[in-house]
């Protein structure tokens, strides 16, 4: 058992008690970022006079040779380690002997794990921000293409008013551009170093805290050590925020499978999207919409554990905190994966823009704009709406939609009808004269379509 304690304990803890109290099983994740810590603690240490220019730029040298033997698989990490750091630091001293002990002069395991934890998360918020933009990318695209392509927008899962694909996708774009915003914003709240901190009261070495910040691209230093060591805000709020990611994409996968299925017909998800049944033959399964929305469950899992575990843990670190990282690790790796594999699926996706089209014409859609017809012509509203409802009725009776009704049937009901009310609710003028800002209109699609493309542009 390789750690980094035991003259205070007499007898060998237990094996059941080792595994049980290890990490390395997956904290092994940011041996990258451990080592990048060390060789910053070092450095200051140097600095300080704490180490000695040789013994930094040797251990310096050692640290750089396990990463790199790690990296190309020449060093394995190994569960005769209790946690990454124990990995590092007995490696270092297996190959530069005694100057390797001096590695951890002024840090414990507690502000050196905050460390880790923190350098980690950032990077992989960095990646998290690229795959949302790559999915953004693909939304923008289908949004410039499907600007005159008609459908029907619900309420209640209802047929309601006329709207475009464009439209559609862009009520998404705004969805995970506010994701992406989440992100930034802890990136920033949680940009502060912990190193120096100790286990929860600093230190006695004269350390230069704002400069290991520095080395390590932090803004500053953290400014109360027992919070250093015992802070899990930031991953709360990763974790709500990559639920609310999942939350965004489950909402889509919901209705990528409504569009796909035999009723509705508005998409054909491309075969590498697909899969088929075991038994019948005629299948087409939108498997890669239906896990995305499955594991929403296990990401908000995540959140809800993180939540509970840190609720009654007193101050400073307890090792309930050791919980945070292997739920934080799969909520990051999935919500990658889900970003990837979705923005691969709506990328080949084929929109039926006839099927969109009728369904939209079929549903009523165009009810409305009948009913602003006859406000137009001098109907108060409350009239016109009953006399659309009498029209909407006859539709149903004989199975048509009221671009069918003859002008001799709307007469019928109302003699302020005239031929133009064909013009009036065709899908094309229902959409095109919804001209404010947010609305279906192509024109003004066309101006939040820039909008957008200069927001892409300007966060690249």
């Amino acid at each position: 058992m390789a750690q980094l304690w035991g003259g205070r304990f007499t007898k060998e803890t237990d094996q059941l008690v080792y595994d049980f109290n290890a990490s390395i099983t997956y904290d092994q994740k940011f041996y990258r970022q451990d080592i990048r810590g060390s060789i910053a603690h070092v450095t200051m240490l140097a600095k300080q006079g704490i180490l000695t220019e040789a013994e930094r730029d040797e251990i310096i040298r050692g640290l750089q040779g396990i990463l790199e033997d790690v990296q190309s698989g020449a060093l394995k990490i190994t569960e005769e380690y209790e946690d990454i750091h124990s990995f590092v630091e007995a490696n270092l001293i297996e190959r530069i002997g005694d100057t390797g002990k001096k590695l951890h002069t002024g840090r414990s395991r507690n502000d050196q794990v905050a460390l880790d934890m923190k350098l980690y998360t950032r990077d992989e918020i960095q990646e998290l921000d690229r795959r949302l933009k790559d999915l953004l990318e693909v939304l923008l695209r289908i949004m410039k293409e499907e600007i005159h392509t008609y459908m029907p927008g619900f309420t209640h899962l209802q047929k309601a008013q006329p709207v475009t694909v464009s439209h559609h996708f862009g009520a998404y774009f705004e969805m995970f551009k506010r994701d992406r915003g989440r992100l930034a914003d802890i990136k920033k709240r949680m940009n502060t170093c912990p190193l120096g901190a100790g286990a929860l009261a600093g230190t006695t070495y004269p350390l230069d805290r704002e400069y290991t910040a520095g080395l390590l691209e932090f803004d500053s230093a953290t400014l109360n050590s027992m919070d250093s060591v015992s802070d899990r805000d930031y991953l709360i709020e990763l974790l709500s925020a990559l639920s609310t990611v999942m939350m965004h994409l489950s909402r889509f996968c919901e209705e990528i499978i409504l569009w796909n299925s035999n009723e509705y017909q508005f998409v054909e998800i491309d075969d590498a999207y697909s899969t088929g049944s075991s038994i019948m033959p005629q299948k087409k399964n939108p498997d890669i919409a239906e896990l995305v929305r499955g594991k929403t469950g296990r990401v908000y899992g995540a959140l809800v554990t993180l939540l509970t575990t840190m609720k009654g843990i007193p101050l400073a670190y307890n090792k309930d905190m050791q919980e945070d990282k292997e739920l934080t690790f799969d909520a990051i790796d999935t919500v990658k994966g889900c970003l990837t594999l979705f923005t691969g699926m709506i990328d080949t996706m084929e929109f039926k823009r006839e099927n969109m089209e009728a369904s939209a014409k079929n549903g009523f859609t165009n009810a409305t704009d009948a009913a602003d017809y006859l406000v137009n012509h001098g109907v108060p509203f409350r009239d016109a709406h009953g006399i659309v409802g009498q029209l909407v009725l006859r539709c149903i009776e004989k199975g048509i939609s009221l671009d069918d009704l003859s002008l001799e049937e709307y007469k019928s009901i109302s003699p302020v009808f005239e031929e133009d009310i064909y013009e009036a609710i065709s899908m094309k003028t229902c959409v095109e004269k919804r001209m404010t800002l947010g609305a279906p209109g192509a024109a003004v699609m066309e101006q939040v379509i820039a909008r957008e493309e200069a927001y892409l542009q300007e966060e690249a």
